[in-house]
């Protein structure tokens, strides 16, 4: 029986220190990513953000219109106090289902391995409606399956390329090259956007 991943859940794992999606850090292929960006006004949102290093690095290359989003407020909460500078008003503490907004680049780092794969079409639906036309959805999923019930829920590359196709274009869908030596051989890189 699946165990219900609501705001109890998650709160609960950051408060035991059960994170091991949290690596402490900005993971790599985010960061290499966004330093290729030049638009620096973009609006970009992190969903199931945690902790979000990947936040604070883009924030603090300039990337003003970052937005987070934590179904938990604790990791929200920590962020807000180690990041007094980033507005509260980019900070949501919410479903991911419920939320409003049009971004041009959503991160995807451990967030879709969280959401019970039943959810997974729901999920590229509702990546589609926050994404401008022209927007990105671009980030890192696990590529293997793992042995013990999730989360994380992992996948494959060919799960991926059927679901994804059915709403995005691929621009990229491919095993990770860059990731950090904890992960490698195990995480696919993503580079979709709207069809």
């Amino acid at each position: 029986m699946m165990i219900k991943l609501d705001e109890d859940f998650w709160t609960e794992r950051y408060r035991q220190g059960y994170t091991g999606w949290d690596i402490g850090y900005p993971s790599t292929p985010i960061v290499q990513y966004l330093d290729q960006i030049q638009n620096k006004n973009c609006r970009i949102l992190i969903p199931g953000a945690g902790n979000a290093y990947e936040a604070a690095y883009a924030w603090d290359q300039g990337f003003v219109g970052t937005h987070i989003l934590d179904i938990s407020k604790d990791p929200l909460t920590k962020f807000s106090t180690n990041h007094p500078n980033f507005p509260q008003a980019q900070i949501f503490h919410q479903d991911f289902f419920q939320h409003q907004g049009k971004y041009d680049l959503i991160v995807e780092q451990t967030f879709f391995c969280a959401l019970d794969p039943a959810l997974r079409e729901a999920y590229c639906q509702k990546m589609l409606e926050l994404l401008q036309p022209s927007g990105r959805l671009v980030g890192l999923l696990f590529g293997v399956q793992f042995s013990k019930q999730g989360p994380p829920f992992g996948g494959s590359l060919e799960e991926y390329q059927s679901l994804f196709s059915k709403y995005f274009k691929i621009h990229k869908l491919e095993l990770c090259i860059n990731s950090i030596a904890p992960r490698r051989g195990t995480e696919i890189f993503i580079n979709l956007s709207a069809q």
